[in-house]
């Protein structure tokens, strides 16, 4: 049991981002009973207060990472790349894709009023959104959703943790955004 245990951690350790369960229970040759036991003594050992790292779970993946309160002295060691300023437009566009996913371009631009190709070009480079497939419509337009990496970044294990927003305003942004694309699909059509 140790050993398997010690598997998990060595895997987890050496990928250096999030594993998912089925890989873990592929490559250890373990049922899920047995898997979810061996996690569950992997949290207590690292979400401890006097442990360096923690164990996350991001949407039914793990990783091992530092523990936040220790990045000033970890930043004094490791020469780390600025991170990347958010932009209020930045924000407002990742806030679309967190509640609306999958999205198209067209279904933001609808909501926000405005063309929104930066925001979504820069959010792609950090790596908080990422491509999603094709909306099965005239032009087949790529579809968009968060990633792990935003999980991380707003410290939250799934998007179900987000804050919930007013009914209302779902409803208002959802009648908005169809109507754009309606008129959107009608001016392609008639070109």
């Amino acid at each position: 049991m140790k050993q398997k245990q010690a598997m998990i951690e060595a895997i987890l350790f050496s990928m250096g981002e999030s594993v998912s369960k089925k890989q873990l229970m592929a490559a250890l040759e373990i049922p899920e009973d047995l898997f979810f036991y061996l996690i569950d003594q992997l949290k207590r050992k690292y979400n401890r207060k006097d442990s360096g790292i923690r164990l996350l779970e991001l949407d039914g993946a793990y990783q091992l990472c530092t523990r936040p309160e220790y990045y000033d002295q970890l930043i004094k060691i490791v020469n780390q790349p600025k991170k990347p300023k958010l932009t209020d437009v930045m924000m407002e566009t990742l806030s679309i894709i967190a509640y609306k996913q999958p999205v198209t371009k067209q279904e933001i631009e609808a909501i926000r009023g405005v063309k929104c190709d930066h925001p979504v070009n820069k959010l792609l480079e950090y790596n908080l959104i990422r491509e999603a497939g094709r909306l099965d419509a005239v032009g087949r337009p790529i579809l968009f959703r968060t990633t792990e990496e935003f999980l991380r970044c707003f410290g939250v294990e799934s998007i179900k943790e987000l804050p919930e927003i007013g009914q209302d305003k779902v409803e208002d942004f959802k009648q908005e955004a169809q109507e754009e694309i309606k008129y959107a699909l009608e001016e392609l059509e008639q070109s």
